[in-house]
């Protein structure tokens, strides 16, 4: 059994011992820690806030097997604290990051392990802002729920909990009304789609996003949101046969495939190819940088596709540290007008500051029916890389920080980014050196034109890296 606190929220596989795997105790434990965190946050606010008002806090989930019991412990726990919780049910994260401030509240907890298997789940944690807490706010409740320092209220104090289902309609509605989501072209286009919803909540809300835009021709693949994943639900080439399959078998011009919780997007082109999940920020963002000329953000792990695109554009792309709060920090920093992750995470601050399939799809589509090409020609008209992903093993007296400082030094005379880590560019290659927070490896990633050029720049770093050990 596994059990995971970070910054973000905990996550871990249901069952086992308290404080060894996602047991009813760690579920109750955590969430009674994040209403205290916030009852605390809201307490020192800024603009004279009332220390005994009466918190919101919005719920959501995906449709994973152990969901319902987890969202009922979670909601419990809150209403136990005296804030009112409004439960949207089934969701999307990114449907309860725009629920939070369309309802005011003073925060929310997305239940879901995003693109884990079926026996994990997790509480993400959300800001007034329906955004991702920083990370000291994530260290203060995990030392909250370490000291188990909380104070429920008294029967007449319990917390209200309301029932929403609206906002399936209102976050379609809201990425309808963006300026850039063209629907009249996306529905003469007459695209025909396959979904891949991983029998998760993407099979509620992706068709309903398709319909909305005008699609007619939609097959659904696992579209039933029972938990029970038929293949490995994160959103990789090699999980993907089955949408690769029934694309060829119907002729569509498209398969569209999202991780549980909807916050990851990928494409599959008319013959069955990979569009390749790392392209979708790359041509959203061509899109949206075509018609709002700005600025962009990935992490440093993200292709080296996205500045070229950018650059194309004659604008500025940004790289920021791995991590969706830091991708969001640097955005604001930069007033970027489209940011993400290299994982088919779309962020579109138009809409909000948060990972988005639906948003996502709108624009992709949106910038397919302009072009009027096939989705395998539009991949093709984008730079070509591929990514490499190595690691390697150190004993734990190695000092690998010392190791990334001499690696740095020795590429001096490159481009070198120390943000995260240390990435190193050498012409159109980079190669990108990250220490685990949790083991002793370093991470490697590398990015060239094919994957063979990609390996053997990660295979000379190795032999670089070792040679210093």
């Amino acid at each position: 059994m596994t059990l995971i606190k970070s910054i973000s929220g905990i996550r871990g596989t249901i069952g086992g011992a308290v404080n060894n795997g996602l047991t009813p105790v760690d579920a109750v434990k955590f969430a009674a820690a994040y209403g205290t965190w916030l009852k605390e946050n809201t307490a020192r606010g800024s603009s004279g806030a009332n220390p005994n008002q009466v918190l919101t806090v919005v719920i959501g989930r995906d449709a994973r097997i152990s969901g319902q019991m987890i969202s009922d412990l979670v909601i419990a726990t809150l209403s136990g604290l005296g804030i009112n919780v409004i439960n949207l049910g089934l969701s999307t994260t990114p449907t309860v990051e725009i629920a939070v401030p369309m309802e005011k509240a003073h925060g929310g907890i997305i239940l879901t392990a995003s693109h884990n298997p079926k026996q994990w789940n997790a509480l993400k944690l959300l800001n007034e802002l329906g955004e991702f807490i920083s990370g000291d706010d994530g260290l203060r409740v995990i030392e909250i729920a370490e000291q188990e320092a909380f104070d429920f209220a008294e029967v007449d104090d319990l917390g209200k909990v309301t029932l929403n289902d609206s906002y399936l309609q209102k976050h379609v509605q809201a990425i309808l009304d963006l300026p850039l989501v063209d629907k009249s072209a996306i529905e003469a286009a007459n695209f025909s789609v396959v979904v891949d919803a991983v029998n998760s909540t993407g099979g509620i809300f992706v068709p309903a996003m398709l319909e909305a835009l005008g699609v007619k021709n939609i097959t659904k693949l696992y579209c039933d949101p029972t938990g029970e994943f038929p293949h490995n639900p994160e959103p990789l080439p090699e999980h993907l046969t089955d949408l690769s399959d029934k694309i060829k078998e119907t002729g569509a011009d498209l398969g569209i495939t999202v991780d549980p919780d909807v916050d990851r997007l990928a494409f599959v082109c008319e013959d069955g190819s990979m569009f390749g999940e790392e392209y979708t920020l790359v041509a959203v963002a061509d899109y949206v940088l075509s018609k709002t000329p700005g600025s962009t953000v990935s992490n440093l792990s993200s292709t080296r596709a996205l500045r070229d695109v950018t650059e194309l554009r004659g604008q500025v792309y940004h790289a920021s540290a791995v991590g969706e709060v830091n991708v969001v920090t640097k955005m604001k920093e930069e007033k970027a007008v489209i940011g993400g992750e290299g994982n088919g995470g779309v962020i579109y601050p138009e809409l909000h500051y948060g990972r988005d399939s639906l948003v996502g799809i709108a624009l992709f589509l949106s910038h397919l029916a302009q072009k009027k090409m096939s989705v395998s020609h539009l991949r093709d008209s984008y730079p070509k890389y591929i990514i490499s992903k190595n690691k390697i093993e150190l004993t734990p007296e190695i000092d690998v920080d010392k190791i990334l400082i001499q690696m740095a030094a020795n590429y001096a005379h490159e481009e070198v980014d120390t943000t995260d880590g240390v990435k190193i560019y050498i012409g159109k290659e980079w190669v990108h050196l990250r220490k685990s927070n949790t083991e002793p490896i370093i991470r490697i990633y590398s990015e060239s034109k094919d994957l063979k050029a990609a390996n053997d720049l990660a295979k000379r770093i190795i032999a670089e890296i070792r040679s210093l050990i």
